[in-house]
């Protein structure tokens, strides 16, 4: 696909997006202290409660967005995201207490929605036989954001704990100025359709896929396996400051490198393991592999064990890809998308409710429990995937 200004700027729209949702994980126990937590442990509480508050609005405001843009066209919705997402790094800069960073963090996740839009906007401008290779280019430049955001949340925390929302800021802005000149509308007046009531309803969908028969299975399994892997995203800040001391820099760093090994595996690991070994057994050595991570994260309290048990976590990320084209296979042609749209809700789900129970844990076993355990989360999420192995294992048939 020719790499023209308007496809330019959706692929940075993207980038920045993900760039915002990587940029506050390493800076995390910092910003906590900055708005008055006590402890650690009390930041890493207040941090899970960010975290949920953000995916929620994602979710809830995804298929609002999307309706939006089916609506009154793709620019102007895409625009505004931009807008709202620049607004969101200031306040997030500017703030000094949780309720405030928790206002921007509401706010990040209603501008982080516009990823249907530019999807759309995606398969509005590309030939049929192209939008593969567009839609290719979206996931790297979100993998590209991932791990920027970390990098440059740690790298720039080290000048102040706000640089990195003031780049941020920047970055957004300046996009916003890119696609006020470059950006033409792809959506043709007669193709677009109202704004209705059940436009606001994110749940119907779920409903309907669960009625499909032979899907539940695999969606239960999508859904616990999402729930499990966000103990990352969520506590790797604060565990690898309470076990290691880390500093901003230390965590962008690890998340950085967690990123790329991602990368490597998703793009060069999977498909040849896949076609080796066929998915199911894949699948397999991934749910393997993500107990082996849990556990090894729950109990080490070496830094070295660290560089071995990253490679081990990064393979597990072999298995959402691997359940969803189960999934896909057990559905005909014509609910392709219903599916797709279904799984990525559940993952927006356990991204809500992940991080409210898990930092519980974590704060319940750092500073309230008779045992110390920091790791105590990761040893959940590894209890977590070993109860659905009889399910995953009945995906075979």
């Amino acid at each position: 696909m020719k790499l023209s200004g308007p496809f330019l700027f959706i692929l940075a729209t993207l980038m920045i997006d993900a760039i915002g949702i990587g940029i506050v994980f390493p800076i995390m126990p910092d910003l906590m202290d900055r708005v008055g937590a006590s402890n650690t442990a009390q930041g890493a509480l207040w941090g899970g409660i960010m975290m949920s508050a953000y995916a929620a609005a994602m979710f809830l405001f995804g298929p609002i967005v999307g309706s939006l843009s089916d609506a009154y066209g793709r620019k102007p919705v895409l625009l505004a995201a931009l807008v709202t997402l620049t607004l969101d790094y200031v306040i997030m800069a500017l703030a000094q207490s949780f309720w405030l960073l928790l206002v921007g963090r509401i706010l990040a996740g209603m501008a982080g929605a516009t990823y249907i839009t530019a999807t759309a906007y995606i398969a509005d401008i590309a030939k049929p036989e192209e939008r593969a290779a567009g839609f290719g280019m979206i996931g790297a430049a979100f993998g590209i954001g991932f791990v920027m955001g970390p990098a440059l949340g740690g790298l720039a925390s080290g000048w102040h704990v706000t640089a990195p929302f003031w780049i941020a800021a920047g970055m957004a802005g300046l996009n916003v100025l890119f696609g006020l000149f470059i950006l033409p509308e792809s959506l043709k007046p007669e193709n677009r359709r109202p704004f209705g009531r059940r436009d606001l309803n994110p749940f119907g969908s779920i409903l309907r896929a669960f009625a499909i028969p032979g899907l539940a299975l695999p969606l239960i399994c999508i859904f616990v396996f999402e729930f499990a892997n966000m103990v990352y995203p969520t506590l790797w800040a604060f565990w690898g400051r309470e076990v290691f001391g880390w500093d901003g820099f230390t965590i962008g760093l690890t998340l950085s490198a967690y990123g790329v090994l991602i990368a490597v595996v998703q793009a060069g690991i999977l498909p040849v393991m896949g076609r080796k070994f066929g998915e199911f057994r894949t699948l397999v050595i991934a749910t393997a592999a993500a107990v082996i991570g849990f556990f090894g994260f729950g109990v080490t309290g070496a830094v070295w064990s660290v560089v071995i048990f990253l490679p081990i976590a990064a393979l597990s990320d072999m298995a959402p890809p691997l359940m969803t084209a189960l999934a896909a296979n057990r559905v005909g042609e014509d609910q392709q998308g219903l599916v797709q749209g279904v799984i990525a809700s559940l993952s927006s789900v356990a991204a809500v409710a992940a991080p409210l129970a898990l930092t519980g844990v974590f704060e319940w076993f750092v500073s309230s429990a008779a045992i110390y355990l920091p790791g105590a989360p990761f040893i959940l999420s590894g209890i977590i995937v070993l109860a659905i192995v009889p399910l995953i294992l009945r995906l075979k048939s």
